[in-house]
């Protein structure tokens, strides 16, 4: 059987592809007269750890017998001889010469084997040893942690994780990987590395600069996180990679706090009827219990079964998120905790697809009953080429073009819509009367956004499951942005399982989480462009509130059936 071909797709703030800090081992301390490092009780630490390395030239090492389990000697008639012995005089010999020479095995090894776990032996410039990624507590000189591709990860996988059936080789044994660098977490402080590198058309190997071209979060003092513009090349590049006629699926890694809301961008945008299965880990590569290489592992056995297919061509799950040996829909995927297993499904009716068993394989029992992926009417295809926002100039509305794609169908940073979420709860008004002025950082933030001219809108996250504001002066408010042609959605606070209701004003987010229906207003808004709306928000016709009534049941529809 042909192995499938999977795109990895980086992400950023991506754990899955993160590593505890290379720490200077006590080998190294010892050799040039460092103070070792030391457990609690001050006693020098008993072991190095040893971190995956390559070999620079081939070496012999010898391997006592029955040293890889303490019962093999146990069972000692079950084996062949030893290649030879080691004598008290460290030499090798292929008969033993006494009783206290050490049956061995010779084994040879080569760069050209792959990675090694081995003791760190790295300083700094300066000779200390490297103590955390940094060169001191809180400098802002740093090494990096995370990978700047899948590559490595996907490597080490390969060649030190062990199956159930004690062999390795778990990626490579069944697909064949592309990596891609969509919005990594890691990069090249110095210009790429050959084969990797992109110039400025007149030459020059430019560098890579952390918030803009790959984002880490750790050290915690230096971290970036991606902002909204790159909504838009995550989606440009992803469509193109899965459009290109090259794969069988795609895996995501991204941090796992922010992978829910990528996964269910990627089921309401991505135009394509192959599986996208995301993951993150709880923990780095290499760290104890790190959880990453299974997930990754059973993202290849999910694209590789095709348990995803509708049987017409098309992906009956829409993009999971496989935590845990657990495929979860990504409409209703949270996390809710920072452990291995922190994942549940929210909004009280499934959402849970299917799992990994404990022997690798995988099952498909649920599949979602709403629009995703090729099917979304909110799709990077359906998309308009423009569409039309507002703006209030001297307290009338006017509408003006918003381009949505390019020339060339591709998603235009400056299209993807402002949307910001209100919370809200018992107890919240400043004052007992009707004046926005005792709620100056939502009336401040409804004016930006009538000011702005972009494409923009709010979703309150109030009563539960109503999702109504306790305050009527919020919902005031929140009800004039919408005549100002500013759409509102409200969804009821935390992970609500009942829906929130109808209104004439306002669309229902159903049981959707408030970042889940932030990421839904913010695809119908370049698919729609700004609410339709009364020139004079204060005085709108009766044919002017049927429109806008009009417009806000399309936005409704979307809501209702992704």
């Amino acid at each position: 059987m042909s192995k499938v071909r999977i795109a990895h797709l980086a992400g950023p703030t991506a754990t899955i592809q993160n590593t505890p800090p290379l720490v200077t081992s006590n080998k190294a301390r010892r050799r040039r007269g460092l103070a070792p490092l030391t457990a609690e009780d001050g006693s020098a630490l008993a072991f190095d750890s040893l971190r995956a390395q390559r070999l620079a030239a081939p070496v012999t090492v010898y391997v006592e017998q029955f040293s890889a389990h303490p019962l093999e000697a146990d069972a000692a008639e079950l084996y062949g001889p030893p290649d030879g012995f080691i004598g008290s005089d460290g030499q090798f010999r292929g008969e033993r010469a006494s009783e206290a020479d050490k049956p061995v095995y010779a084994v040879e090894l080569s760069p050209e084997d792959g990675l090694y776990p081995l003791p760190y032996m790295a300083l700094q410039r300066d000779g200390a040893p490297w103590e955390e990624e940094t060169t001191s507590p809180g400098s802002e000189t740093t090494r990096q942690g995370f990978y700047p591709d899948g590559s490595r990860s996907f490597e080490e996988i390969d060649r030190l994780s062990i199956g159930a059936d004690g062999k390795v080789n778990l990626i490579g044994g069944r697909a064949l990987v592309d990596f891609y660098r969509v919005a990594p977490p890691g990069g090249f402080t110095k210009g790429l590395p050959a084969g990797l590198r992109a110039d400025n058309g007149e030459g020059d190997i430019l560098p890579e600069r952390h918030g803009q071209d790959f984002f880490a979060y750790k050290p915690h003092h230096l971290a970036k996180a991606p902002p909204r513009p790159l909504l838009a090349k995550i989606t440009n590049d992803v469509q193109a990679i899965l459009a290109s006629g090259r794969y069988d699926g795609a895996i995501w890694t991204q941090g796992s706090p922010q992978i829910e809301e990528t996964a269910y961008w990627f089921n309401l945008l991505i135009d394509t009827n192959l599986p996208i299965a995301c993951n993150a880990a709880q923990r780095p590569q290499g760290q104890i219990s790190n959880d990453g290489p299974a997930n990754i592992v059973d993202s290849v056995a999910f694209i590789e079964s095709g348990i995803w297919r509708d049987g017409q061509g098309g992906n009956r799950a829409g993009t999971v998120v496989i935590q845990e040996q657990q495929f979860f829909a990504a409409r209703e995927v949270a996390k809710v905790d920072a452990r291995p297993g922190g994942y549940v499904a929210t909004g009280g009716h499934g959402g849970i697809l299917g799992q990994v068993t404990h022997t690798g394989a995988p099952y498909l029992m649920y599949v979602p009953a709403y629009r995703h992926t090729a099917n979304s009417a909110v799709n990077i295809t359906r998309l308009p080429s423009r569409v039309e926002a507002t703006r209030l100039v001297e307290g009338r509305i006017a509408r003006l073009p918003v381009a949505v794609k390019d020339e060339r169908g591709r998603l235009l940073p400056g299209a993807i819509p402002l949307v910001s979420i209100v919370k809200d709860g018992c107890y919240v008004a400043d004052g007992f009367g009707d004046d926005p002025a005792d709620e100056p950082d939502l009336d401040l933030l409804i004016r930006h956004r009538l000011d702005s001219g972009r494409l923009c809108g709010f979703v309150i996250e109030g009563l539960v499951p109503y999702g109504s504001a306790t305050s009527h002066l919020r919902g005031a408010m929140l009800k004039r942005a919408v005549h100002g042609g500013l759409p509102v959605v409200r969804v009821g606070r935390g992970y609500p399982e009942g829906f929130a209701d109808p209104d004439p004003w306002t669309i229902a987010g159903l049981n959707l989480t408030s970042t889940k229906a932030r990421l839904l207003l913010m695809a119908c808004l370049m698919r729609f462009g700004s609410l339709s709306t009364p020139a004079d928000p204060d005085a709108p016709t009766a044919s002017e509130t049927a429109a806008l009534r009009s417009a806000i049941a399309e936005y409704q529809h979307v809501f209702d059936t992704h």
